[in-house]
């Protein structure tokens, strides 16, 4: 008989630091290998579709009973599942609870829990501290996309939204394209603003230039990489940052992980259009009301509704994936303008907490956690 005693390790916020979590290179590496598998489709998400970003649970607006919640900006829960193959071969799952009103308990928004689980069996084999993790891993993408998009002499940045995102999107920026030069920064508040700064300061030297703007435009114009990710209201288009054609550099890439809106004439004739998984994009098209894009502001879900409304063509949207496999070129055309939309899904959190978890064991890092010794209704 095999044994049935069963250990785990829980990895806290310090142990994940000490196992590599903020080590960005590796991060973008990691990205690109779980794309790659995405594309052959060794992978599998929640939903029917085994595309879906995870499972949500908001709160009413109202409600009778008075220990529920009720709805708030950001105020919900969420199960991310996912099995992820190659050389990751994991399941797991990340939960998150997040409330704006967290701030004022000095807490962040959201504070999120990675689960590892044995492929065959459902074994817990890791409990782990994911807020820096899936800080890292939401910047790796936009990474990913610099490293194919963007000029390789790139030189000036375009920051709208100053938070966690752009922090972790810069890491990624500068790990691919160390030449920049230039960081130019608008932010709602001046704290955010000061924050971002302070982290360029402190961590890139070489950075030479770091510039306070006004304006979406400012930001925008003479960048060679654009991030645009700021904390926006869903349901109005109209209040999503708005970025001009006029405003941006031939052969800029613009990274859209958060809210973002362009001219349909622009989007419909002249950008590039590429998606980090197009299946994620085409599962909130089912999962959400028409038009998706009131729920999920990211540009390419609006995409999904030109192409719903008949007014855009599939081929329209390229999916990263394809790019990585080399299956579409790179750059259809010089100085061409990509517009790259980045969803978020958990086989990232799976690709990048797989590879800190064996980091973890290797070194001997984390609490050892008992589940049983025998299970009591074995």
């Amino acid at each position: 008989m095999e044994n049935p005693n069963l250990d785990f390790i829980y990895l806290n916020e310090e142990d994940m630091i000490k196992a590599g979590v903020t080590e960005m290179a590796g991060c973008v590496e990691a990205m690109e290998e779980m794309f790659k598998l995405l594309k052959i489709g060794d992978y599998r998400m929640g939903g029917a579709n085994a595309n879906s970003h995870g499972v949500m649970m908001t709160f009413p607006d109202s409600s009778p009973f008075p220990n529920m919640p009720t709805n708030g900006p950001d105020r919900r829960f969420m199960a991310m599942p996912a099995y992820l193959g190659g050389k990751f071969d994991m399941a797991g799952m990340k939960w998150y609870g997040s409330n704006v009103e967290n701030r004022k308990k000095g807490l962040p928004r959201s504070i999120l829990m990675l689960t590892l689980n044995d492929k065959d069996t459902g074994a817990p084999l890791a409990y782990m501290s994911a807020n820096i993790l899936s800080a890292f891993r939401t910047g790796a993408v936009p990474g990913v996309g610099i490293k194919y998009f963007a000029r390789p002499d790139a030189k000036v940045v375009g920051i709208i939204g100053p938070g966690v995102m752009s922090k972790t999107a810069f890491d990624a920026t500068m790990a691919t394209r160390p030449g920049i030069e230039t960081v130019k920064v608008k932010g709602r508040s001046q704290k955010s603003v000061d924050s971002f700064i302070q982290y360029v300061k402190e961590k890139y030297p070489t950075v030479k230039e770091l510039q306070i703007v006004q304006s979406e435009e400012e930001a925008v114009r003479d960048a060679d990489i654009v991030s645009i990710a700021t904390s926006s209201p869903t349901g109005d288009p109209s209040v999503y940052p708005y970025v001009h054609e006029d405003w941006i550099k031939p052969g800029a890439v613009l990274c859209c992980p958060a809210s973002a809106r362009f001219d349909d004439d622009f989007i419909l004739n002249r950008a590039r259009n590429v998606a980090d998984n197009i299946q994620l994009y085409e599962a909130w098209a089912e999962e959400m009301e028409f038009p998706a894009y009131h729920s999920i502001p990211i540009p390419a879900v609006h995409c999904m509704d030109l192409i719903a409304e008949g007014r855009m063509k599939k081929d329209q949207i390229d999916d990263l994936g394809d790019i990585l496999m080399g299956t579409v070129p790179v750059h259809r055309k010089e100085n061409e303008i990509v517009v790259f939309s980045v969803g978020g899904m958990p086989i990232e959190d799976i690709a990048w907490g797989t590879i800190v978890y064996r980091n973890a064991l290797t070194k001997g890092i984390g609490t050892k956690l008992n589940l049983w010794k025998t299970p009591y209704l074995a």
